[in-house]
């Protein structure tokens, strides 16, 4: 991926200053810790776009397909299940069968007639299976959550019992926050000792002192930038972007990115960056990490509704550079899944057949069962 160049903000050494201090090195570490983390933001906006474009084109017409399929199967199955030839053991296989794929197709689409072959074939009425499972997620989540999630919820709708569950939790976090700000209100005031007011007083100080930081290099580049003091026309529009783009800057607090406009305006050179006083490094030092924590948590978030719209596992590791890698195997898996069932639905015309299908499904249900009591 191309991206523009842009000057790099970094102290470097040189005859005068053959080693850097320890503020200095900070101060590189954290610049390098954020342009990779931009960098990183910018790689997933591009992959989830090419991920949602060839999702929507190839893999979900293919799990439409394959659905349609398990729903053709799952009748097949049924019509298999009623023909003379087969002994108790392969009906009650083939019962278990159905009722696992009815069960996959079901969760995605309301069908009746598929309701009742499952109903016929499975152990429970899949309605009421379905209600009893919603409320036992109800509760784990009212339990989990520390959340009443009220009994007017209609208990057939799992989306709708996520959005209540989240609903609430905002709920009791805005209650929560409103309770402690009435309390600490009413509560009598305590002295605050010296050492505490000493403490605050050297906070606020030091948050005056990293503002005045950024605001004095947003002056400076505001005092230059003014579109309303350039007679050239072509001039005061290239300045009125560039002001836009301090102002943006300035409002998010981005002080990397005024110190590359000020790079780039020649407003200062390598060596002004190698001369910022150890007092200015600590603020900015202070700025940095501040802005790396957002960017951290941004890429969190942009993971978490990426895993989430797509049905992904929060235990999958995700990354720009592998989901498209991921989505054709998914796409590869799928059509496979599809030509196997279309073979399956072929050899379904001859009972002999069946019986060598129940025969490996057995096999294949015997190995997972020893795979999953292996204490290893």
């Amino acid at each position: 991926m191309t991206r523009t160049h842009v000057k790099t903000v970094a102290v470097v050494t040189g005859h005068d200053q053959p080693k850097l201090s320890k503020g200095q090195q900070a101060f590189n570490n954290l610049i390098k810790q954020i342009e990779r983390n931009r960098a990183q933001l910018t790689d997933w906006e591009a992959a989830i776009s090419r991920y949602q474009q060839k999702y929507a084109r190839e893999l979900l017409p293919l799990v439409e397909d394959l659905t349609d399929m398990q729903a053709k199967l799952v009748h097949c199955l049924d019509r298999v299940s009623d023909q003379k030839g087969l002994t108790r053991t392969e009906r009650r296989v083939i019962a278990g069968v159905i009722a696992d794929i009815a069960e996959q197709v079901l969760a995605g689409r309301d069908d009746t007639e598929l309701k009742a072959i499952y109903n016929k074939h499975g152990r429970f009425d899949y309605d009421s299976e379905e209600a009893a499972s919603i409320k036992g997620m109800k509760s784990m989540l009212e339990d989990v959550l520390g959340v009443d999630l009220g009994d007017d919820l209609d208990v057939s709708s799992p989306e709708d019992l996520i959005k209540r569950a989240q609903a609430r939790m905002e709920e009791n976090r805005a209650q929560n926050n409103a309770d402690r700000q009435a309390w600490e209100e009413r509560r009598p005031k305590r002295k605050k000792s010296a050492k505490q007011l000493a403490k605050e007083a050297q906070q606020q100080a030091e948050e005056q002192q990293v503002s005045q930081s950024i605001r004095e290099i947003y002056r400076k580049l505001a005092s230059a930038l003014h579109p309303d003091r350039e007679l050239d026309t072509q001039e005061r529009d290239r300045k009125t972007a560039l002001m836009q783009r301090v102002n943006q800057a300035y409002e998010k607090r981005n002080l990397l990115q005024l110190l590359k406009l000020q790079l780039e305006l020649e407003h200062i050179d390598q060596t002004a960056v190698n001369n910022i006083s150890e007092d200015r490094l600590k603020h900015y030092n202070k700025i940095l990490k501040e802005q790396l924590a957002e960017l951290e948590q941004e890429i969190r978030q942009v993971e978490g509704r990426f895993m989430a719209q797509f049905g992904i596992s929060p235990f999958v590791k995700v990354s720009p550079a592998t989901i498209m890698r991921d989505l054709a195997t998914d796409i590869v898996g799928t059509q496979h899944a599809i030509r196997d069932l279309k073979n399956d639905l072929l050899a379904f015309e001859d009972i002999k057949k069946v019986k060598v299908w129940l025969k490996k499904v057995r096999r294949q249900a015997a190995e997972i069962d020893d795979f999953d009591s292996s204490p290893f």
